[in-house]
Parts: structure tokens; C-alpha cells; sequence
């Protein structure tokens, strides 16, 4: 039964990924069709059960891209109105802009704005929910007639065997139980085919790590690097609330002095009405492998500069995403036979901004831009008109895309910073500091020389037996939680019966056992912010002192953490039945 064909839906443009890149491409692509007269067929899929249940950011956005996609509300903010009337989310503008160190000892130090870099300024900006922005963006999408369709899981990127163009994905099959056969609820999965495909998963997107593979995109990059970042919304009583408070801070519970070389830092951000926004991101580039990024976050909210902002406050959610870190070095070639890559998908986060959402929409803002003028020459009746897709070997590529990122604002600002992530991983807090400075007021990345790293996540582990192990405190269920209980404020839901989507990797059957576990002491039972991982007493073995693996897939909140981190990247991260994962309202 799972051999039957797939129906076919055929589409000018397709594009995979309903975060801002995804949204911002193809509202920016019906917005051309409005003005040249012309009709092109657009179609958005996303994993998620609704637009937004899978986007977490911090986030203090730039609307510098907004207000290029939608001039017109850009005068007087008047887009943060109609996210607020249409989806009930405030955008609160930054009144308060604040940078801290912290100590173990409890006190804290604050830096003036003048010596901060300026990409760290954040007056102009607004506290906000991507995942209700996303949804607001969806709403104009559907305004200028995008299709959009939730709940359609990505799993197979069509590759012609032919002409070796990209044309299209196809959707997960539904229905199938843990065994592999079919249920009585069977329904074959979806091709959707298009002339030009976008893919603007997210970091870490199975499909454009796919496609990187494949065309070899990664040839000329540096290995790309992430931080996890995790992230709480509290409820807090009036009297503890300062709209539009942005803080951030380094030192504890992450740097205990100038010379510590783990990457990462805090965030807490007051919005309106009365919601708090915490999170801590710690770089996947650590090497310490006892090192707990859940608990170190729990350990965060202990500090008394951080604790008072939830006195009398509620935990109302929880949610974890890794995102790029590697800068302007590890941004790969962007496009292919058929296809592109747009926003975090590439890799267009600025780490020391603190931001990758204004990035993201204006990349897939140029991608419409260069896929609308690339199908309007073309000598093809668009499938808007025909309702059928040209003959495969007349698809593009979008090589004018390139040029324009090439020559806009996202390479000038990724550009100016392209060394400090590096800075920080050789030199440690201090040092990364020095150089962020020397970079953002002096050089603005024009430095004759290049620091770039070799090295992947999972291959900056250290053993061990070289390490100490942290002594976390326990959460007293009040300001600090255990990891199950907060997993339950994500929402996550995943149809038990149903094929596992965390897979070990054929090649690899032997690493978590023999390696993960006997050498770094299994770190996937620290560093998932979902507890899936776990090791249990392998009740079959001759040894009773033997482990093995348990993978609780429903608890995933695909962060894509274990993709990454991974001793020998030996999970396959695939997605699980459209629909399945977290369930964000408010992040």
C-alpha cells in the first residue's frame, strides 16, 4: 500500500517553512504578481498543526525588513496595531536597554550602552511573539492568495533522476503504525511539485541539510556551529512589570571568569500586557559533556538580579530551538537546480546582534524578488493558467539570489561580524569581547586575516573523564522546574503509534553504547531540552551493569538539538506525522 503513487500538486512557486523567511517570500512574490498584472501560483507548507505552533525566538525584532515588505504600515508603527488587532499580540517598544555581567556571588555589573558594540543597541526595536507574528504574516499571505497548509510534514525532497533538478517535496505518509504497515487511517502522502522551490525550514531544517548534501552547498563554508536556546514565559503581577525592559547578560551561570570558553548568554524581556520572557543560549561548541544547558538555565533564574522579575509571577511556557551561529562563514551556496535556501535554512543569524528574524524576512523577500523575475522571462506558461508543471529540464537555477544577498544589508552586517563568534571560541568571554569591539567600532570586518573554525558541534566534545561534573540544585517547583513538568507547558503531542522519527543512523548502530556512553557518558541525556534520551538497564544483557538507549520520541519539541550534538552525529532527525511536536501560542 505504501508503493501506491502519490497525488500531484502542481505549483509555480512552493515554499517550505512557515517562519518569516517563508512567509516574507511569499507575500513578497504576490505582492509582484499584483503590481505586473501577472499570476503565479504560490503554495506555504509547514510541519506545525497551525502557523507559528513551531517558531520560538526571544525576540527583540528589528523591523528594519518589515517596514520594506510593508511600507505602508511602517509610518507611525502602524503594523504593530494590526498585529495587536488581529492576533492579539503586543509589540512593545524597547524603553529600557540593558547589559549585564553576572557573578556566582549574586551581584551583577552593568556596561554602558557607549562601549557596547552597536549591533547590541536596541533602541528602535520591539519586544514581540514570532510565533504570533508569523501567524499575522500568514493572515496578509492569505489576503493576496497564498496557499498555505499546515500540518504537511516535509520528508522527501524530489530530485529528477533525469536533469537532477529539484522539483518539489513530498509530504509524509500518514497513518502508518510503529511497525512500518499500514492502520486503517492510511492516507499516502502529497507531492508537491513546483517550478521553483524555497526551503526556509529553520537551522536545521531536514530538508535543506538534505539538499546541502546533495548539491554539496557546504563545499566552499566552514562547518556551521549553534547554540541551544531555550526560553520561558512568565506572568507577572503588575508590580514587577516594566514594558519594553531588554536585558541581557553575560558571566554567570555559564563564564566564571574572562578566560572560560563557553559561548553563551541570557536574555529577559518585558512585553506587554504583562508577560516576562527568559531564556538562556548556550553554544553547541561547549566541551564539557556534563554540562546540563536545562539546569544551567534553571540555575540562571536563581541569580537575585533575575529572580525578582517573577515574584509572585507564573511559568505559563517552556520551549527550546537551536539556531545558528557561525555567521558569514558558514553560509553555504544558497542555490541549486530547481531551488534555494532562505533564512536560518542558510544560516543568516547575526549572533552578535542577537537577531536573525529581520535577516530572515529580507532574504526571502530577494528570493521572490529573483524567482518572479527568473518564471515572468521565461518562455513557460505559469501553472496558475496551465494547472500543470513545465517539462523538468526548463527549471532554473536562481543564481541571481546569490548576487542579491551578495549586495544587501544582511552581508554588510554578517560581514562586519564575521570573525567574533570565532573570537569568543579561541579566547574565551574576554578575549571574544575585545575582538567584538575592535570589529564593530574599528574594522567592521575588513581585518586582513580570518578566523574560522574546522571543527563540528559534536566533534568539540571532550571526554568525560577530563571534566568535573556540575552540582545543579534542585528546582523547588516555584521559580525552578523539573524538565518533565515543563515539558508539559510546551504542548507537546506526537501520535505514539506511528514510525519512530528519531532514527539511529545505519552506520552508527554502535556509537551510543560503545561510544556516547563509554566515553562522554552519555551527553544526550543532559543536553535535550525534551528528555528523550536515556539510558536504562538493558534487562537482556549477560552484564546487568549494561546500558542501553531509550529514545522517548514523543517528548521531541524538534529543536534539531540531537542532530547536532550528537557523539558522531549518529541521529538521523526526520519529521514525525504533519502536525506532531510543540504547540507555541506565545513564543
Amino acid at each position: 500500500m505504501n508503493h501506491e503513487p502519490r497525488e500531484i500538486m502542481p505549483f509555480d512557486v512552493l515554499i517550505v517553512g512557515g517562519g518569516p523567511a517563508g512567509l516574507a517570500a511569499s507575500i513578497r512574490l504576490k505582492q509582484l504578481c499584483k503590481e505586473s498584472g501577472r499570476d503565479l501560483s504560490v503554495c506555504l507548507i509547514d510541519k506545525g498543526s497551525e502557523i507559528g505552533s513551531h517558531i520560538l525566538s526571544g525576540n527583540v525584532f528589528d523591523p528594519k525588513a518589515l517596514h520594506e515588505l510593508f511600507p505602508d504600515l511602517a509610518t507611525d508603527n502602524a503594523w504593530t496595531k494590526e498585529l495587536l488587532e488581529s492576533v492579539g499580540s503586543h509589540a512593545t517598544p524597547v524603553s529600557n536597554d540593558k547589559f549585564l555581567i553576572l557573578t556566582e556571588s549574586g551581584s551583577s555589573y552593568s556596561i554602558p550602552n557607549l562601549v557596547l558594540p552597536p549591533q547590541l543597541h536596541n533602541h528602535g526595536n520591539y519586544v514581540i511573539s514570532l510565533s504570533q507574528l508569523c501567524r499575522w504574516l500568514a493572515q496578509k499571505a492569505e489576503e493576496l492568495g497564498v496557499e498555505i497548509y499546515p500540518g504537511f510534514a516535509a520528508s522527501e525532497v524530489l530530485i529528477d533522476k533525469e536533469t537532477g533538478r529539484c522539483h518539489g517535496i513530498a509530504t509524509r505518509d500518514v497513518g502508518v503504525g510503529k511497525d512500518g504497515s499500514p492502520k486503517s487511517t492510511f492516507e499516502r502522502g502529497v507531492e508537491l511539485q513546483a517550478r521553483q522551490t524555497l526551503f526556509a525550514e529553520g537551522a536545521r531544517g531536514s530538508c535543506s541539510e538534505f539538499l546541502m548534501k546533495h548539491f554539496d552547498l557546504r563545499r566552499n563554508a566552514a562547518p556551521q556551529t549553534y547554540g541551544l536556546g531555550l526560553k520561558e514565559v512568565w506572568q507577572v503581577p503588575k508590580e514587577n512589570f516594566k514594558p519594553g525592559l531588554v536585558q541581557h547578560s553575560l558571566g554567570f551561570p555559564l563564564q566564571k571568569g574572562l578566560t572560560d570558553k563557553v559561548f553563551g548568554g541570557s536574555f529577559l524581556y518585558h512585553q506587554e500586557p504583562d508577560l516576562v520572557l527568559v531564556g538562556l543560549v548556550v553554544g553547541l561548541d561547549y566541551a564539557n559533556p556534563h554540562l546540563n544547558p536545562y539546569k544551567e538555565f534553571q540555575r540562571f533564574k536563581t541569580h537575585p538580579e533575575i529572580r525578582r522579575h517573577f515574584d509572585g509571577g507564573t511559568c505559563v511556557s517552556y520551549g527550546a530551538r537551536v539556531l545558528n551561529e557561525g555567521g558569514y562563514h558558514s553560509i553555504p551556496k544558497l542555490t541549486f537546480p530547481g531551488g534555494a535556501l532562505l533564512g536560518c535554512s542558510a544560516g543568516f543569524l547575526n549572533a552578535v546582534k542577537i537577531k536573525g528574524s529581520h535577516t530572515a524576512m529580507k532574504s526571502g523577500m530577494l528570493a521572490a524578488e529573483s524567482t518572479f523575475k527568473s518564471l515572468s522571462s521565461a518562455d513557460e506558461a505559469p501553472v496558475a493558467e496551465t494547472g500543470e508543471l513545465p517539462p523538468l529540464s526548463t527549471l532554473t537555477e536562481l543564481t541571481s539570489y546569490a548576487e542579491a544577498i551578495k549586495n544587501s544589508w544582511i552581508h554588510d552586517e554578517l560581514y562586519q561580524v564575521r570573525n567574533c563568534h570565532e573570537a569568543f571560541s579561541k579566547w574565551g568571554v574576554g578575549g571574544g569581547l575585545l575582538y567584538s569591539g575592535l570589529a564593530t567600532f574599528v574594522t567592521k570586518g575588513r581585518e586582513p586575516w580570518t578566523l574560522q573554525h574546522t571543527a563540528t558541534d559534536a566533534e568539540k566534545t571532550q571526554p568525560a573523564d577530563v571534566h568535573h561534573v556540575p552540582n545543579y540544585p534542585a528546582p523547588d517547583g516555584v521559580l525552578t522546574f523539573d524538565l518533565l513538568t515543563n515539558l508539559q507547558r510546551s504542548g507537546t503531542y506526537h501520535e505514539e503509534d506511528q514510525p519512530i522519527h528519531l532514527r539511529i543512523k545505519e552506520e552508527c548502530r554502535k556509537i551510543p553504547e560503545s561510544v556516547s556512553l563509554d566515553k562522554y557518558a552519555g551527553p544526550e541525556q543532559r543536553f535535550c531540552p525534551a528528555a528523550v534520551y536515556e539510558y536504562v538497564d538493558d534487562a537482556t544483557a549477560n552484564n546487568s551493569l549494561k546500558k542501553k538507549l531509550v529514545i522517548n520520541a514523543q517528548n521531541c519539541i524538534h529543536c534539531k538539538c540531537c542532530s547536532i550534538k550528537m557523539p558522531g552525529e549518529y541521529i538521523d532527525w526526520t519529521v514525525p506525522e504533519g502536525g506532531g511536536g510543540p504547540q507555541y501560542q506565545v513564543m
